[in-house]
């Protein structure tokens, strides 16, 4: 069985082409199962999101695989030919199937490296998967440890720790202004579209109140509605500046709105407690001079994308380390598949020589009706002593060997030694056959002892 993954990301495929292949969740169910009725394909997880889509399978052929899986994505959305989305796809197998997993798992492959988003998603499609009987064996060993490996990427790196988007540098920097943003009120000036993400961040950091004002008193109305927040008339927000922590300014006005003397006037009134100001609008709205107000902290777009690029340079340094727990992790699954093709054939011989031993014991016991019951008892606790000894170094062997280059070379000496490969019928016949000439014939190892003695009887008669 082979692990192999077929699929586009937005590295590979424009939009138009990726919604077109995306799967809403409510017909996952019926695309894995579609999926699985392709011939050869024996488990498998489809992964949809904005950025990608992706089929993780286990398949019995390598190149038929690619096909069938090629087929299944394009019959996923009938406008789309085989030619026109070949060009898009990527195929790995192999270590490089379950390393480009690991990597989408701990978001290495992502749009914005270290983004929490892609995690979630897989473990949805892992249990849809899961809720349709498409997995097995494999697939949830892999798609578990995929998981494993990208919580460990951020438990021992800061890949995710760093903001790499505007609006939520600005979250970081309010935190590290005021190291707890719980209770904190924010007073948003404008609808800049930054501006409003930068509100729903500070929001779920813990921000307490929202206060809203814009040009237009309805559009403060529908925000504040919108946020849970406070519609403030415009020409009245200087005077709530006092009570705002962080006063997050985006409108479309060509000239300053806020000068240094309304924030000192603010600060004096909260009583010099620290003030933070985001200014994202070009032009800029907030007076530059604010830098020089005490306890007022203002920052400017080019000042957040200063912060962004410094953060993704840092998280392309975690993301060296993460590739390389993600080659570790990778050599272990491999470890781990190379094992599980070698138990088949370490059963198979477990059961042969034990079918084997209780053939042999139970012939042997017809013959010997006499014996007591703990006499019976050594004689089979003897036959599976020799077996065991027999064949302990194979077993050991096999499992050692396994990971290394030959270790295919000793599974199929080990099955061909032991005649693994042969139908059960075909043995069982051949075996008896073999034991009813031994039990019929001298052994002429024996005979060879015995004939010296049989002449010196003769003679000596």
């Amino acid at each position: 069985m082979h692990v192999i993954v077929v699929g586009l990301s937005h590295k590979t495929a424009p939009v138009e082409v990726r919604e077109k292949l995306a799967v809403p969740e409510s017909r996952l169910g019926e695309a894995l199962g579609r999926l699985c009725s392709y011939r050869g394909v024996k488990e498998g997880v489809l992964l949809s999101t904005c950025n990608r889509v992706e089929v993780y399978s286990v398949v019995e052929d390598v190149e038929e695989g690619y096909a069938r899986i090629q087929e299944f994505l394009a019959d996923t959305h009938l406008s789309l030919s085989s030619e026109q989305l070949t060009p898009h796809l990527y195929w790995h197998t192999g270590d490089r199937a379950i390393a480009h997993l690991f990597r989408v798992a701990a978001s290495l492959d992502s749009m914005i490296i270290g983004e929490s988003q892609i995690l979630g998603q897989l473990k949805n499609a892992f249990e849809v998967a899961l809720a349709h009987k498409t997995t097995g064996v494999i697939m949830n060993k892999v798609v578990k440890k995929a998981i494993s490996v990208a919580k460990r990427v951020r438990t021992e790196t800061k890949i995710s720790e760093m903001a790499v988007s505007v609006s939520y540098a600005a979250v970081e920097l309010a935190k590290k202004i005021f190291s707890n943003l719980d209770e904190k009120t924010v007073l948003l000036v404008g609808a800049g579209e930054m501006a409003k993400l930068a509100a729903r961040h500070l929001i779920a950091q813990g921000v307490h109140q929202v206060r809203i004002t814009t040009r237009t008193p309805q559009h403060a109305i529908d925000l504040a509605e919108k946020f849970g927040g406070t519609p403030v008339p415009f020409d009245q927000f200087k005077d709530e500046m006092a009570a705002a922590d962080i006063v997050l300014v985006s409108t479309g006005a060509a000239h300053y709105l806020i000068g240094a003397e309304d924030v000192q006037r603010a600060v004096d009134k909260r009583g010099n407690r620290p003030m933070f100001l985001i200014d994202i609008s070009v032009p800029r709205n907030i007076d530059p001079a604010v830098r020089h107000v005490d306890n007022a902290f203002l920052f400017d777009i080019d000042d957040l994308k200063q912060r962004v690029e410094q953060n993704r340079a840092e998280r392309l340094q975690e993301a060296d380390k993460a590739e390389r727990m993600v080659v570790e992790e990778v050599g272990a699954t491999l470890e781990w598949m190379k094992a599980l093709e070698v138990t088949p054939t370490i059963v198979a011989l477990r059961s042969r020589v034990d079918a084997i031993k209780q053939a042999e014991v139970e012939k042997v016991m017809s013959r010997l009706a006499h014996l007591s019951q703990q006499d019976r008892e050594l004689v089979e606790g003897m036959a599976s002593s020799i077996v065991n000894k027999l064949i302990h170094r194979t077993m050991v062997t096999l499992k050692a060997e396994v990971n290394s280059s030959n270790g295919p070379a000793f599974v199929e000496a080990a099955r061909r030694f032991f005649h693994l490969d042969q139908s059960s019928t075909q043995s069982s016949e051949e075996e008896d056959r073999e034991s009813r000439l031994r039990y019929l014939s001298p052994d002429p190892v024996e005979s060879a002892h015995e004939e010296p003695a049989a002449s010196v009887r003769k003679r000596a008669g």
